[in-house]
């Protein structure tokens, strides 16, 4: 890849959902006035940025920065998760919000978009500093969340135990009501449901088994007998990992924040995961090959999972992805530019906006049953449920694919016109038909409510 290739590529999360937002419009049917609705459609509806004052173990007062964005709520109240992490600022929120919209609409969840955020390192932090941190965030944000307005989730680096401390905090501000509902993924003695951990990667699963199903990817008809590479070892990528192996693949590769292993023969995902125990990484497991943190991406397999942060297949190491479909298990993984070079190779790529949406289907079913106060329910029902959906919303994705790829010169005429500058249409990949499939239904919501007043 041509270096100034690389250098010119823009890694903004917010600019990049803005580019696969713009990819899609000229797809999108009825979309009239697309310029004053675009906004309309992408712009967040609610930014809160705070400054977080935290008494530490030592004593010192440590101030922490935190951000809820709220995208859009036209097909119900806003749903995202809760993330701690170094780097977390307002352009990766906002693009997170933004793809939980895209992504409740691919599976026809009746939330909108929200994320949230605290700037933070928690590797470096004892377990009551995370509590302060997590009380001090909640209660600063006071009523920009509630169970019918905003309800967080986990995200990277947080997780049951942290949706426990934001109920708790959120509950002691509401006293005298029930408020489970005003987050999931909570403990299931908390009115948390079965299957919510793995719920990401279950789906993802589901999916990934549904694409292979129909045929989407040359020479690969079923998950059993496949070779996996998988980088990201938390909740998503542990989880993926263990699930596609007890499908009947082979993982060949796995990689954590630390490093990674690879065995082409197939990992020990028990001896992996004691490893990973003793020694918080997956580096240096005996018996396998060590990787660096983005070496997973550069193993020959069948089907790589990106399961890790944003940003992690770009021009620069596009060429040397060695898989035969890519399947999202992150938030934008994957650039604009390295999505381009990997379709043109004739490489899948499965979006996040689909591929990890069970998390929050299963959420939705959490929130269900506690704004009911229903009895708990089982977990191979909440999966069933869980595969039904997941299974509808890809058979719906790909319907779309191939009626934009069946009709791409209808599209390009009807774009040349609106826009005889423009430079022409591409044809469209998955991920473009999961995002006019996504702004569709928010663009019908909108139209039919109306601009108020």
């Amino acid at each position: 890849m041509p270096k100034s290739d690389q250098a010119a590529e823009d890694l903004n999360p917010h600019h990049i959902a803005r580019s696969q937002f713009d990819a899609a419009l000229p797809f999108v049917e009825d979309l009239s006035d697309w310029r004053g609705m675009s906004e309309w459609l992408f712009d967040p509806e609610r930014v809160v940025k705070l400054t977080l004052p935290v008494v530490m173990d030592d004593g010192h007062v440590q101030v922490f920065r935190g951000y809820r964005v709220l995208h859009n709520t036209a097909r119900g109240p806003g749903k995202g998760g809760i993330r701690f992490y170094p780097t977390v600022d307002e352009d990766e929120v906002s693009a997170l919000a933004t793809w939980m919209t895209w992504k409740c609409a691919v599976v026809d969840v009746p939330f909108g978009g929200a994320k949230g955020g605290v700037e933070c390192d928690p590797l470096q932090m004892s377990i009551a500093e995370k509590r302060r941190v997590t009380r001090r965030f909640i209660s600063s944000l006071g009523d920009d969340i509630g169970p019918y307005t905003d309800i967080p989730a986990p995200d990277m680096n947080t997780d049951a135990q942290v949706m426990a401390w934001i109920y708790d905090t959120y509950q002691m501000m509401h006293r005298h009501t029930i408020n489970l509902a005003v987050v999931t993924g909570k403990p299931l003695d908390l009115g948390g449901i079965p299957g919510r951990t793995t719920a990401t990667a279950q789906g993802l699963a589901y999916v990934l088994e549904r694409i292979l199903e129909r045929g989407e990817v040359p020479g690969l008809s079923r998950i059993e007998g496949s070779r996996v590479s998988v980088q990201g070892y938390g909740n998503v990528g542990r989880y993926s990992a263990l699930i596609l192996h007890d499908m009947g693949a082979r993982i060949v590769a796995v990689a954590d924040i630390g490093g990674g292993a690879a065995n082409p023969d197939g990992l020990d995902l028990e001896e992996v995961d004691a490893h990973f125990r003793e020694a918080g990484t997956t580096l240096g497991t005996p018996g396998t090959q060590p990787l660096d943190v983005k070496g997973p991406l550069e193993v020959e397999c069948d089907i790589l999972v990106p399961a890790a942060l944003e940003n992690q297949i770009t021009l620069e190491n596009v060429d040397r992805v060695n898989a035969s479909v890519v399947i999202e298990g992150a938030n934008g993984p994957t650039t604009p530019g390295a999505d381009r070079a990997l379709v043109d190779r004739g490489i899948p790529v499965i979006p996040d906006i689909l591929a990890n949406a069970g998390g929050v289907a299963v959420s939705y079913f959490e929130w269900e049953r506690n704004l009911a106060n229903k009895l708990q329910v089982e977990e191979d029902e909440v999966n069933a449920r869980l595969r039904a959906q997941m299974r509808r919303a890809t058979d719906g994705v790909l319907e779309v694919y191939h009626r934009l790829q069946d009709h791409l010169p209808e599209y390009r005429d009807r774009w040349h016109e609106a826009m005889p500058d423009a430079p022409p249409l591409r044809a469209a990949d998955m991920r473009t038909a999961a995002m006019v499939t996504a702004v569709g239904r928010c663009w019908s919501a909108l139209a039919q409510r109306g601009v108020w007043p």
